[in-house]
């Protein structure tokens, strides 16, 4: 697993992580679990990718609901508010799903957020639409009505040493697209990872256990 910061530091002028102009990393896309997928955990996932190098891979499953699916019921239980102070939570908190973003950290919160929100030495920007915070500043934030325009809260999240993440598309486990940010935010999980199959123009229907990388 990469440590989000480590990956920073390898960032040139551009704001783009180098890598070697024979390697392809996929940070910023989504992956599409395979119908194969023997891992039951990882079963029909749809994982935004936050980081992705020689190192490793780390992402958060996008549409899997967490045991805990109410968000200001969240905040209260993390102590970032009092229970007296629910009540007068801005009414887009109510709005913010609550997912169970992989198998690693699981008690930990991992914020994927629209750009408009950045907080130094927090922050990591992932693309031009898309950033991730783990701090509870931005649970402060978004309790006080100034956090991003738009948000999900994962518990956890799905990591890969080394290699493994290649090895692991290269046995069609997974498939890979392009992230739409109205997909990665959409409140409706039953439905994304149809969805995202369809934006790279497969149809879940006749798709194969078998079928190769597209």
């Amino acid at each position: 697993m990469i440590p989000l910061g480590k990956k920073q530091e390898n960032k040139g002028a551009a704001g783009k992580a180098k890598q070697p102009a024979s390697r392809k990393y996929l940070d910023g896309q989504m992956l599409v679990a395979m119908p194969g997928m023997l891992d039951e955990r990882f079963a029909r996932a749809v994982i935004y990718l936050c980081a992705h190098s020689a190192e490793g891979a780390m992402g958060i499953i996008v549409n899997q609901p967490a045991q805990i699916k109410n968000f200001p019921d969240l905040l209260v239980q993390l102590q970032v508010i009092a229970p007296r102070e629910r009540i007068s939570l801005p009414p887009a908190t109510e709005e913010i799903q609550v997912l169970r973003g992989g198998p690693v950290q699981t008690d930990r919160g991992f914020v994927l957020h629209s750009a408009d929100f950045f907080i130094d030495n927090s922050t990591l920007p992932i693309d031009d639409g898309v950033s991730l915070t783990a701090t509870i500043d931005i649970l402060r934030a978004i309790a006080a009505g100034e956090g991003p325009h738009q948000a999900l809260l994962a518990l956890g999240y799905a990591g890969w040493d080394a290699g493994q993440l290649e090895d692991e598309i290269q046995h069609n486990g997974w498939l890979n697209c392009p992230a739409d940010p109205a997909l990665l935010f959409d409140r409706d999980l039953n439905s994304k990872y149809a969805r995202a199959l369809r934006s790279i123009g497969i149809d879940l229907e006749r798709l194969s256990s078998s079928a190769g990388h597209a």
